[in-house]
């Protein structure tokens, strides 16, 4: 059984700034409490011959091949903007002159 009471969770709350009735206190220490022993249970059987594992799948790469493919000249990519100045966007600044 987990050392979790009522004031740990109350005082977790307060450094969440989460306002909670004593309802609630007791509803999430009882939960918490549960919540600990079961990762107690599991952390039992984690011995060292058991391997660590981040998926229990092996994943492989997901990834397409890079292909080289046709792509967008400068002009063509600066067609359509709404402001240019012949190689890059133009933009308008947001942050203030100071910066």
């Amino acid at each position: 059984m987990s050392d979790i009471s009522e004031e740990s969770v109350r005082h977790l709350a307060s450094l969440a700034r989460i306002a909670l009735t004593d309802d609630e206190v007791a509803h999430l220490t009882t939960e918490l409490t549960s919540i600990v022993d079961i990762v107690a249970s599991v952390q039992s059987v984690a011995t060292p011959d058991v391997p660590a594992t981040s998926h229990p799948i092996p994943l492989t790469n997901v990834y397409r091949p890079d292909v080289v493919a046709d792509v967008l000249d400068t002009a063509e990519a600066l067609k359509s903007a709404p402001e240019h100045d012949g190689s890059r966007f133009q933009v308008s600044a947001i942050l203030g002159e100071e910066q």
